[in-house]
């Protein structure tokens, strides 16, 4: 995502916190409580804006705080692997080619920040930050404020509503005040919604100490061990509700709800209880998936003699081009229509056409029939580079295309030139044109 992109998100998302929190109170509660300050109307509304500040100052720390980056040349302890993931066949620390840099555990590469994101959960685009290590608690802590926030608008607004729809007394709403009810509703139950399922799935992903990313990986197992490809292997991280909290807000539940740092560095994370460096490693992997081998360091590139290759590297002699097969099932002309327009001199009403020498007709045989009803051919070889063609012969295409144009009755009036002599025929001269030479062989053929 751009940097202009990405700060288009964050207006937008700035732009609907601030209309849904503040519309409400200016167009529609302040004109209800008679345009007065009151201890009544104090009461409604500095809880209200209490909830709009913390989610604000989330919003802001969420989407201006490091997610956390893997400091430069940083390695692994090679004495203490605990902790440590590692690869499941050298058994060495994980490493990212982009980066050029050992991964600390549970870190990944964001391709939209272009480098590695400590315990990375996702990046989200509402804020143009990734969500990871350091800004965690803040993202968790701003669902929270604008589940709440969303929960307490609708309740003030849906208060007003009944308030007038009550009919102890007439209070007709203005025509300002009814636009603005409906523009609230249609902003914030959508809101309270989409974010209210995101949410129950970020404090279900905290409360197992998972992030988006493990939680992926997670279900990836779970198939794989469904189907018998591997035994059962426990996430390491979950260390219990409560200390899978801690790890993100803090240990105070006290201060839960308020901006704190989260506990760590972010470079080593703890292990559950049974579990050790010498267990399998996390994610578990298919045991059938392919295993790329390591690139040759003393390897060089060569641009290959043709961009297309069947399995030894020659060409498919089987396959054939994507259109060849549609223009054998041309439907031949069946009278109703004319070869030629009505402006032409050989032009000749349909119907009336002469069964004359001159007009080179082949009549189709069974096999032909069947050949035109038969679906056409699927090519042998399709990759993702695109279709492989075979080596063009220019003179072969040329006849095989001068022959269907040729074969095509009523197409053309076949000249029949008069037989050479014998001296004529003895000298055969190179140059003449491949057209030429079809045409004597047509000749040969129909006076033989």
């Amino acid at each position: 995502m751009g940097r202009l992109t990405g700060r288009l998100f964050v207006g937008f998302t700035t732009c609907l916190i601030c209309f849904i929190a503040y519309s409400p109170q200016i167009f529609i509660i302040w004109p209800w409580y008679g345009r007065e300050l009151s201890v009544e109307l104090l009461a409604l509304l500095l809880p209200f804006n209490a909830l709009v500040g913390m989610l604000l100052w989330n919003y802001y720390l969420c989407a201006v705080t490091d997610p956390g980056r893997v400091p430069k040349a940083w390695q692994p302890d090679a004495r203490d692997m605990d902790g440590i993931e590692v690869k499941k066949l050298t058994k060495g620390p994980r490493y990212c080619r982009t980066c050029e840099s050992y991964k600390p555990p549970r870190a990944h590469h964001c391709r939209q920040c272009k480098r590695c994101v400590l315990r990375m959960d996702h990046h989200c685009p509402w804020v143009n930050n990734c969500v990871g290590h350091f800004n965690y608690g803040h993202f968790i802590r701003f669902l929270f404020y604008v589940v709440l926030a969303c929960i307490y608008h609708f309740a003030m607004v849906t208060r007003r509503v009944l308030y007038y729809t009550s009919g102890l007394f007439w209070d007709e709403p203005s025509a300002e005040e009814l636009i603005f009810i409906i523009l609230n509703y249609a902003t914030c139950i959508p809101v309270l919604l989409a974010v209210g399922g995101f949410s129950i799935y970020h404090f279900y992903s905290l409360m197992g100490n998972t992030t988006t990313i493990e939680g992926w990986e997670k279900d990836k197992a779970a198939t794989l061990l469904r189907r018998g490809k591997i035994r059962e292997v426990k996430f390491p991280y979950n260390l219990g509700v409560r200390r899978n909290i801690e790890s993100i807000l803090g240990k105070n539940p006290l201060f839960w709800c308020w901006p704190t740092v989260p506990p760590g560095t972010g470079l080593k994370y703890p292990l559950a209880e049974g579990h050790t460096s010498d267990d399998e490693s996390w994610p578990p992997k298919d045991p059938n998936a392919y295993v790329y081998p390591d690139a040759d360091p003393n390897y060089v590139f060569k641009l290959p003699e043709s961009p297309w290759t069947y399995e030894n590297g020659s060409l498919n002699p089987a396959l054939q081009p994507s259109s060849i097969r549609q223009r054998r099932n041309k439907p031949k002309p069946n009278g109703t229509v004319a070869n030629v327009p009505p402006y032409h001199s050989d032009y000749v009403p349909p119907g009336e056409e002469e069964d004359d020498d001159d007009n080179y007709a082949v009549e189709s045989s069974s096999e032909d029939e069947d050949e035109v009803l038969a679906p056409a051919r699927q090519l042998v070889r399709r990759g993702s580079e695109g279709y492989e063609v075979k080596a063009i012969d220019r003179e072969q295409m040329l006849r095989q295309f001068i022959e269907e144009r040729t074969e095509e009755p009523g197409r053309y009036h076949l000249y029949v030139p008069e037989p050479p002599s014998e001296s004529e025929s003895e000298e055969e001269d190179e140059d003449v044109p491949l057209v030429s030479r079809i045409a004597d062989e047509k000749v040969g053929e129909l006076t033989s």
